[in-house]
Protein backbone atom coordinates (compact mmCIF):
# COMPACT_ATOMS: atom_id res chain seq x y z
CA UNK A 1 0.00 0.00 0.00
CA UNK A 2 1.17 3.49 -0.81
CA UNK A 3 0.30 6.12 1.79
CA UNK A 4 -1.31 9.43 0.73
CA UNK A 5 1.08 12.07 -0.49
CA UNK A 6 3.25 9.78 -2.59
CA UNK A 7 5.51 8.68 0.26
CA UNK A 8 7.31 5.38 0.54
CA UNK A 9 5.04 2.32 0.77
CA UNK A 10 4.17 1.14 4.28
CA UNK A 11 5.88 -2.03 5.43
CA UNK A 12 4.09 -4.81 7.23
CA UNK A 13 5.22 -5.84 10.76
CA UNK A 14 6.40 -9.18 9.40
CA UNK A 15 8.56 -7.47 6.78
CA UNK A 16 10.10 -5.16 9.38
CA UNK A 17 10.73 -8.12 11.68
CA UNK A 18 12.51 -9.99 8.89
CA UNK A 19 14.61 -6.95 7.99
CA UNK A 20 15.60 -6.47 11.62
CA UNK A 21 16.63 -10.11 11.81
CA UNK A 22 18.76 -9.80 8.68
CA UNK A 23 20.38 -6.66 10.03
CA UNK A 24 21.17 -8.58 13.21
CA UNK A 25 22.73 -11.36 11.12
CA UNK A 26 24.87 -8.87 9.24
CA UNK A 27 25.95 -7.14 12.43
CA UNK A 28 26.80 -10.33 14.32
CA UNK A 29 28.46 -12.52 11.68
CA UNK A 30 29.40 -10.39 8.68
CA UNK A 31 30.40 -6.95 9.93
CA UNK A 32 34.09 -7.06 10.97
CA UNK A 33 33.95 -10.84 11.03
CA UNK A 34 37.72 -11.12 11.25
CA UNK A 35 38.22 -8.30 13.73
CA UNK A 36 40.97 -8.82 16.29
CA UNK A 37 39.33 -9.68 19.62
CA UNK A 38 41.81 -11.52 21.85
CA UNK A 39 40.46 -13.69 24.61
CA UNK A 40 41.01 -11.85 27.93
CA UNK A 41 42.66 -13.46 30.91
CA UNK A 42 40.46 -14.96 33.56
CA UNK A 43 39.83 -13.26 36.90
CA UNK A 44 42.31 -14.46 39.53
CA UNK A 45 40.40 -13.10 42.54
CA UNK A 46 38.20 -16.15 43.00
CA UNK A 47 38.13 -18.08 46.29
CA UNK A 48 39.80 -21.14 44.78
CA UNK A 49 42.49 -19.21 42.91
CA UNK A 50 43.52 -17.32 46.04
CA UNK A 51 44.63 -20.60 47.64
CA UNK A 52 47.14 -21.31 44.89
CA UNK A 53 50.83 -20.37 45.23
CA UNK A 54 51.95 -17.09 43.71
CA UNK A 55 53.26 -18.40 40.40
CA UNK A 56 50.33 -20.73 39.84
CA UNK A 57 47.91 -17.94 40.72
CA UNK A 58 49.38 -15.75 37.98
CA UNK A 59 49.14 -18.56 35.46
CA UNK A 60 45.56 -19.32 36.46
CA UNK A 61 44.51 -16.35 34.36
CA UNK A 62 45.41 -18.38 31.26
CA UNK A 63 42.99 -21.18 32.15
CA UNK A 64 40.48 -20.27 29.37
CA UNK A 65 43.28 -20.33 26.80
CA UNK A 66 44.35 -23.75 28.04
CA UNK A 67 40.79 -25.06 27.73
CA UNK A 68 40.54 -23.83 24.14
CA UNK A 69 43.88 -25.40 23.33
CA UNK A 70 42.75 -28.70 24.85
CA UNK A 71 39.55 -28.65 22.74
CA UNK A 72 41.63 -28.07 19.60
CA UNK A 73 44.01 -30.87 20.52
CA UNK A 74 41.06 -33.22 21.05
CA UNK A 75 39.66 -32.40 17.62
CA UNK A 76 43.07 -33.00 16.04
CA UNK A 77 43.54 -36.35 17.83
CA UNK A 78 40.04 -37.53 16.83
CA UNK A 79 40.76 -36.62 13.22
CA UNK A 80 44.15 -38.30 13.30
CA UNK A 81 42.77 -41.45 14.96
CA UNK A 82 39.83 -41.79 12.56
CA UNK A 83 42.21 -41.60 9.61
CA UNK A 84 44.48 -44.36 10.84
CA UNK A 85 47.49 -42.09 11.38
CA UNK A 86 48.15 -41.53 7.68
CA UNK A 87 49.52 -38.33 6.17
CA UNK A 88 46.02 -37.37 5.08
CA UNK A 89 44.78 -37.75 8.65
CA UNK A 90 47.57 -35.43 9.83
CA UNK A 91 46.43 -32.78 7.33
CA UNK A 92 42.84 -33.24 8.44
CA UNK A 93 43.91 -32.91 12.07
CA UNK A 94 45.63 -29.60 11.38
CA UNK A 95 42.55 -28.37 9.50
CA UNK A 96 40.40 -29.32 12.50
CA UNK A 97 42.78 -27.60 14.93
CA UNK A 98 43.05 -24.21 13.19
CA UNK A 99 39.44 -22.99 13.64
CA UNK A 100 39.50 -23.82 17.34
CA UNK A 101 42.73 -21.91 17.90
CA UNK A 102 41.45 -18.97 15.87
CA UNK A 103 38.67 -18.46 18.42
CA UNK A 104 41.34 -17.08 20.76
CA UNK A 105 41.82 -13.94 18.65
CA UNK A 106 39.09 -13.77 15.96
CA UNK A 107 36.00 -15.64 17.23
CA UNK A 108 33.53 -14.81 14.43
CA UNK A 109 36.17 -15.45 11.77
CA UNK A 110 36.82 -18.84 13.38
CA UNK A 111 33.17 -19.76 12.78
CA UNK A 112 33.49 -19.12 9.05
CA UNK A 113 36.86 -20.87 8.94
CA UNK A 114 35.20 -23.90 10.53
CA UNK A 115 32.90 -24.23 7.49
CA UNK A 116 35.89 -24.00 5.15
CA UNK A 117 37.79 -26.50 7.26
CA UNK A 118 34.79 -28.88 7.31
CA UNK A 119 34.50 -28.78 3.52
CA UNK A 120 38.26 -29.25 3.07
CA UNK A 121 38.40 -32.19 5.46
CA UNK A 122 35.38 -33.79 3.77
CA UNK A 123 37.17 -33.42 0.42
CA UNK A 124 40.60 -34.64 1.53
CA UNK A 125 39.52 -37.27 4.04
CA UNK A 126 37.64 -40.48 3.35
CA UNK A 127 34.58 -41.58 5.25
CA UNK A 128 31.52 -43.42 3.92
CA UNK A 129 29.48 -43.18 7.08
CA UNK A 130 29.95 -39.57 8.22
CA UNK A 131 28.78 -36.67 6.10
CA UNK A 132 29.17 -33.71 5.94
CA UNK A 133 31.19 -33.63 9.19
CA UNK A 134 33.99 -36.13 9.54
CA UNK A 135 34.80 -37.08 13.18
CA UNK A 136 37.52 -34.47 13.65
CA UNK A 137 35.45 -31.74 11.99
CA UNK A 138 32.45 -32.71 14.10
CA UNK A 139 34.38 -32.12 17.34
CA UNK A 140 36.04 -29.00 15.94
CA UNK A 141 32.79 -27.37 14.81
CA UNK A 142 31.09 -28.11 18.12
CA UNK A 143 34.01 -26.55 19.99
CA UNK A 144 33.96 -23.48 17.74
CA UNK A 145 30.21 -23.01 18.17
CA UNK A 146 30.46 -23.25 21.95
CA UNK A 147 33.47 -20.95 22.32
CA UNK A 148 32.11 -18.30 19.95
CA UNK A 149 28.73 -18.40 21.70
CA UNK A 150 30.44 -17.84 25.05
CA UNK A 151 32.43 -14.91 23.67
CA UNK A 152 29.49 -13.23 21.90
CA UNK A 153 25.78 -13.12 22.76
CA UNK A 154 22.74 -15.42 22.51
CA UNK A 155 21.53 -13.90 19.22
CA UNK A 156 24.84 -14.78 17.58
CA UNK A 157 24.51 -18.35 18.85
CA UNK A 158 21.07 -18.64 17.26
CA UNK A 159 22.36 -17.40 13.89
CA UNK A 160 25.32 -19.81 14.00
CA UNK A 161 22.96 -22.71 14.62
CA UNK A 162 20.72 -21.64 11.71
CA UNK A 163 23.72 -21.36 9.36
CA UNK A 164 24.99 -24.74 10.54
CA UNK A 165 21.62 -26.27 9.72
CA UNK A 166 21.64 -24.57 6.31
CA UNK A 167 25.13 -25.86 5.54
CA UNK A 168 24.18 -29.40 6.56
CA UNK A 169 21.01 -29.31 4.44
CA UNK A 170 22.82 -28.21 1.28
CA UNK A 171 25.74 -30.57 1.88
CA UNK A 172 23.37 -33.53 2.27
CA UNK A 173 21.20 -32.53 -0.65
CA UNK A 174 23.94 -31.74 -3.14
CA UNK A 175 26.83 -34.00 -2.11
CA UNK A 176 25.52 -36.68 0.22
CA UNK A 177 24.45 -39.19 -2.43
CA UNK A 178 27.71 -41.20 -2.12
CA UNK A 179 27.47 -41.80 1.65
CA UNK A 180 25.55 -44.35 3.65
CA UNK A 181 24.59 -42.03 6.56
CA UNK A 182 24.70 -38.37 7.36
CA UNK A 183 25.30 -36.64 10.70
CA UNK A 184 23.58 -33.30 10.24
CA UNK A 185 20.80 -34.26 12.65
CA UNK A 186 23.23 -35.31 15.44
CA UNK A 187 25.19 -32.10 14.86
CA UNK A 188 22.08 -29.97 15.18
CA UNK A 189 20.82 -31.77 18.30
CA UNK A 190 24.15 -31.75 20.15
CA UNK A 191 24.98 -28.17 19.13
CA UNK A 192 21.51 -27.03 20.19
CA UNK A 193 22.08 -28.49 23.66
CA UNK A 194 25.48 -26.84 23.93
CA UNK A 195 24.22 -23.47 22.70
CA UNK A 196 21.19 -23.68 24.98
CA UNK A 197 23.48 -24.23 27.98
CA UNK A 198 25.60 -21.25 26.93
CA UNK A 199 22.48 -19.09 26.49
CA UNK A 200 21.29 -20.00 29.98
CA UNK A 201 24.74 -19.11 31.31
CA UNK A 202 24.62 -15.76 29.49
CA UNK A 203 21.15 -15.02 30.85
CA UNK A 204 22.14 -15.86 34.40
CA UNK A 205 25.32 -13.82 34.16
CA UNK A 206 23.40 -10.82 32.83
CA UNK A 207 20.85 -11.15 35.62
CA UNK A 208 23.61 -11.32 38.24
CA UNK A 209 25.26 -8.21 36.80
CA UNK A 210 21.96 -6.35 36.86
CA UNK A 211 21.31 -7.43 40.44
CA UNK A 212 24.81 -6.37 41.45
CA UNK A 213 24.38 -3.00 39.77
CA UNK A 214 20.99 -2.54 41.44
CA UNK A 215 22.43 -3.47 44.83
CA UNK A 216 25.23 -0.96 44.32
CA UNK A 217 22.74 1.77 43.45
CA UNK A 218 20.56 0.79 46.42
CA UNK A 219 23.50 0.86 48.81
CA UNK A 220 24.55 4.25 47.45
CA UNK A 221 21.05 5.64 47.85
CA UNK A 222 20.76 4.17 51.35
CA UNK A 223 24.08 5.72 52.34
CA UNK A 224 23.04 9.05 50.84
CA UNK A 225 19.69 8.95 52.65
CA UNK A 226 21.40 8.10 55.92
CA UNK A 227 23.80 10.99 55.42
CA UNK A 228 20.93 13.39 54.80
CA UNK A 229 19.07 12.10 57.84
CA UNK A 230 22.18 12.54 59.96
CA UNK A 231 22.63 16.09 58.71
CA UNK A 232 18.99 16.78 59.50
CA UNK A 233 19.49 15.47 63.03
CA UNK A 234 22.58 17.64 63.45
CA UNK A 235 20.67 20.65 62.16
CA UNK A 236 17.89 20.06 64.69
CA UNK A 237 20.34 19.73 67.55
CA UNK A 238 22.38 22.75 66.56
CA UNK A 239 19.20 24.79 66.25
CA UNK A 240 18.71 24.52 70.00
CA UNK A 241 22.32 25.54 70.61
CA UNK A 242 22.35 28.49 68.20
CA UNK A 243 18.83 29.60 69.11
CA UNK A 244 19.81 29.73 72.78
CA UNK A 245 22.84 31.92 72.09
CA UNK A 246 20.94 34.20 69.71
CA UNK A 247 18.15 34.63 72.28
CA UNK A 248 20.71 35.55 74.93
CA UNK A 249 22.24 38.13 72.54
CA UNK A 250 18.82 39.65 71.83
CA UNK A 251 17.88 39.85 75.51
CA UNK A 252 21.24 41.31 76.58
CA UNK A 253 21.12 43.85 73.76
CA UNK A 254 17.68 44.96 74.88
CA UNK A 255 18.62 45.14 78.57
CA UNK A 256 22.05 46.71 78.16
CA UNK A 257 20.90 50.38 77.78
CA UNK A 258 19.03 50.15 81.08
CA UNK A 259 22.18 49.16 82.93
CA UNK A 260 23.93 52.38 82.03
CA UNK A 261 22.82 55.71 83.45
CA UNK A 262 21.99 58.22 80.73
CA UNK A 263 23.34 56.18 77.81
CA UNK A 264 24.15 58.17 74.68
CA UNK A 265 21.70 57.87 71.77
CA UNK A 266 24.38 56.24 69.59
CA UNK A 267 24.76 53.43 72.12
CA UNK A 268 21.00 52.90 72.31
CA UNK A 269 20.75 52.71 68.51
CA UNK A 270 23.66 50.27 68.37
CA UNK A 271 22.07 47.94 70.91
CA UNK A 272 18.71 48.24 69.11
CA UNK A 273 20.40 47.24 65.84
CA UNK A 274 22.08 44.27 67.56
CA UNK A 275 18.76 43.10 68.94
CA UNK A 276 16.98 43.47 65.59
CA UNK A 277 19.71 41.50 63.80
CA UNK A 278 19.65 38.78 66.45
CA UNK A 279 15.86 38.43 66.21
CA UNK A 280 16.03 38.38 62.38
CA UNK A 281 18.78 35.75 62.44
CA UNK A 282 16.76 33.64 64.86
CA UNK A 283 13.68 33.89 62.61
CA UNK A 284 15.66 32.86 59.52
CA UNK A 285 17.23 29.98 61.45
CA UNK A 286 13.82 28.63 62.41
CA UNK A 287 12.56 29.06 58.84
CA UNK A 288 15.48 27.08 57.40
CA UNK A 289 15.10 24.37 60.03
CA UNK A 290 11.43 24.02 59.09
CA UNK A 291 12.51 22.84 55.63
CA UNK A 292 14.45 19.86 56.99
CA UNK A 293 12.28 19.11 59.99
CA UNK A 294 9.78 16.26 59.72
CA UNK A 295 6.12 17.02 60.25
CA UNK A 296 5.89 14.75 63.28
CA UNK A 297 9.09 16.07 64.85
CA UNK A 298 8.74 17.53 68.33
CA UNK A 299 11.45 19.65 69.85
CA UNK A 300 12.92 18.09 73.00
CA UNK A 301 11.92 19.64 76.31
CA UNK A 302 15.30 19.02 77.93
CA UNK A 303 18.43 20.88 76.83
CA UNK A 304 20.89 19.16 74.50
CA UNK A 305 23.39 16.91 76.36
CA UNK A 306 27.01 17.85 76.97
CA UNK A 307 30.08 16.08 78.29
CA UNK A 308 28.84 16.82 81.80
CA UNK A 309 26.02 14.33 81.16
CA UNK A 310 28.42 11.58 80.12
CA UNK A 311 28.29 9.80 83.48
CA UNK A 312 24.55 9.17 83.08
CA UNK A 313 25.18 7.74 79.60
CA UNK A 314 27.92 5.43 80.90
CA UNK A 315 25.64 4.27 83.73
CA UNK A 316 22.95 3.33 81.22
CA UNK A 317 25.49 1.46 79.10
CA UNK A 318 26.75 -0.46 82.14
CA UNK A 319 23.17 -1.42 83.01
CA UNK A 320 22.84 -2.78 79.45
CA UNK A 321 25.72 -5.20 80.13
CA UNK A 322 28.74 -3.32 78.71
CA UNK A 323 31.58 -2.76 81.21
CA UNK A 324 33.00 0.67 80.37
CA UNK A 325 35.64 2.87 81.97
CA UNK A 326 36.20 6.60 81.56
CA UNK A 327 39.51 8.42 81.70
CA UNK A 328 39.88 12.19 81.55
CA UNK A 329 43.24 13.89 80.97
CA UNK A 330 44.08 17.56 80.82
CA UNK A 331 42.44 20.56 82.45
CA UNK A 332 38.67 20.20 82.19
CA UNK A 333 37.18 23.40 80.81
CA UNK A 334 33.95 24.53 79.26
CA UNK A 335 33.88 24.09 75.48
CA UNK A 336 31.51 25.51 72.86
CA UNK A 337 28.15 23.86 73.21
CA UNK A 338 28.23 22.50 69.64
CA UNK A 339 31.54 20.76 70.32
CA UNK A 340 30.30 19.24 73.57
CA UNK A 341 27.08 18.06 71.92
CA UNK A 342 28.96 16.40 69.03
CA UNK A 343 31.44 14.81 71.43
CA UNK A 344 28.60 13.39 73.50
CA UNK A 345 26.86 11.98 70.39
CA UNK A 346 30.08 10.43 69.10
CA UNK A 347 30.70 8.63 72.38
CA UNK A 348 27.07 7.53 72.46
CA UNK A 349 27.17 6.10 68.93
CA UNK A 350 30.53 4.37 69.47
CA UNK A 351 29.27 2.64 72.62
CA UNK A 352 26.05 1.66 70.83
CA UNK A 353 28.13 0.03 68.08
CA UNK A 354 30.05 -1.86 70.74
CA UNK A 355 26.83 -3.17 72.25
CA UNK A 356 25.59 -4.32 68.84
CA UNK A 357 28.76 -5.77 67.32
CA UNK A 358 30.84 -6.84 70.33
CA UNK A 359 28.43 -7.91 73.09
CA UNK A 360 30.17 -8.78 76.33
CA UNK A 361 33.38 -6.91 75.50
CA UNK A 362 35.03 -4.30 77.73
CA UNK A 363 35.13 -0.69 76.52
CA UNK A 364 37.12 2.40 77.45
CA UNK A 365 36.32 6.06 76.88
CA UNK A 366 39.26 8.44 76.97
CA UNK A 367 38.72 12.20 76.91
CA UNK A 368 41.68 14.53 76.52
CA UNK A 369 41.52 18.29 76.96
CA UNK A 370 44.45 19.76 75.01
CA UNK A 371 45.37 23.29 74.02
CA UNK A 372 44.03 23.01 70.48
CA UNK A 373 40.79 21.22 71.16
CA UNK A 374 39.27 17.99 72.47
CA UNK A 375 40.46 14.44 71.89
CA UNK A 376 38.24 11.35 72.12
CA UNK A 377 39.17 7.68 72.02
CA UNK A 378 36.58 4.95 72.34
CA UNK A 379 38.02 1.44 72.14
CA UNK A 380 36.56 -1.97 72.92
CA UNK A 381 38.14 -5.38 73.36
CA UNK A 382 37.09 -8.37 71.25
CA UNK A 383 33.99 -10.20 72.49
CA UNK A 384 34.81 -13.02 74.92
CA UNK A 385 33.04 -15.71 72.85
CA UNK A 386 32.55 -14.46 69.31
CA UNK A 387 31.29 -17.81 68.09
CA UNK A 388 28.69 -18.18 70.84
CA UNK A 389 27.36 -14.63 71.09
CA UNK A 390 25.73 -13.31 67.94
CA UNK A 391 25.97 -9.54 67.37
CA UNK A 392 22.78 -7.56 67.07
CA UNK A 393 22.26 -6.17 63.56
CA UNK A 394 22.06 -2.42 63.18
CA UNK A 395 21.65 0.11 60.40
CA UNK A 396 25.34 -0.03 59.59
CA UNK A 397 25.72 3.74 59.22
CA UNK A 398 26.87 4.81 62.70
CA UNK A 399 30.37 5.59 61.43
CA UNK A 400 28.84 7.77 58.71
CA UNK A 401 27.07 9.89 61.29
CA UNK A 402 30.19 10.27 63.41
CA UNK A 403 32.25 11.31 60.39
CA UNK A 404 29.61 13.86 59.45
CA UNK A 405 29.76 15.47 62.88
CA UNK A 406 33.55 15.53 62.87
CA UNK A 407 33.61 17.00 59.36
CA UNK A 408 31.15 19.72 60.41
CA UNK A 409 33.60 20.84 63.12
CA UNK A 410 36.67 20.55 60.81
CA UNK A 411 38.04 17.75 62.95
CA UNK A 412 39.79 14.46 62.27
CA UNK A 413 38.59 10.91 62.82
CA UNK A 414 39.94 7.40 62.39
CA UNK A 415 38.01 4.18 62.92
CA UNK A 416 39.12 0.61 62.46
CA UNK A 417 39.91 -2.72 64.10
CA UNK A 418 42.72 -3.00 66.62
CA UNK A 419 45.55 -5.51 66.60
CA UNK A 420 43.90 -7.41 69.47
CA UNK A 421 40.67 -7.91 67.52
CA UNK A 422 38.64 -5.08 69.00
CA UNK A 423 37.60 -1.77 67.47
CA UNK A 424 38.80 1.78 68.03
CA UNK A 425 37.39 5.22 67.22
CA UNK A 426 39.71 8.20 67.59
CA UNK A 427 38.46 11.77 67.15
CA UNK A 428 40.00 15.21 67.48
CA UNK A 429 37.74 18.26 67.55
CA UNK A 430 39.60 21.56 67.22
CA UNK A 431 38.58 24.43 69.52
CA UNK A 432 39.90 27.95 69.01
CA UNK A 433 41.74 29.30 72.04
CA UNK A 434 40.36 32.53 73.49
CA UNK A 435 42.83 34.80 75.26
CA UNK A 436 41.69 36.89 78.25
CA UNK A 437 42.00 40.06 76.23
CA UNK A 438 39.81 38.73 73.42
CA UNK A 439 37.27 37.47 75.97
CA UNK A 440 36.92 40.89 77.53
CA UNK A 441 36.62 42.53 74.10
Amino acid sequence: MTPPGGGSPARSPEFRLAMDALRGLRQDLFHDAFAYRPLPRADIDGPLVRRLPGRLRERAGLAPHAVVGAAGALAMLVSWGSGGGSLTSVVCGVLALLPVLLTLIRPVGAFWLSFVSTAAVATVGTSWGNWPWLPGSFVSHLAVLTIVAIRTRPRTAAWMWVLTATYGFFAETGFGWGHYTTNTAPMLVVSALFLLAVTVWHTRRTAEQEVTAQQTVTAHERSRRTLLEERTTIARELHDVVAHHMSVVAIQAEAAPYRVENPPPELERAFATIRENAVAALTELRRVLGVVRAEDYEAPDAPQPTLADLEALLANVRDAGLPVEKTVTGAVRELPQGVELSAYRIVQEALSNTLRHAPGANARVEIGYVLGGLGLRIVNDPPPAPLLVKPSPGAGHGITGMRERVSMLSGEMTAGPTAEGGYEVTVFLPVAMVTPGEDEA
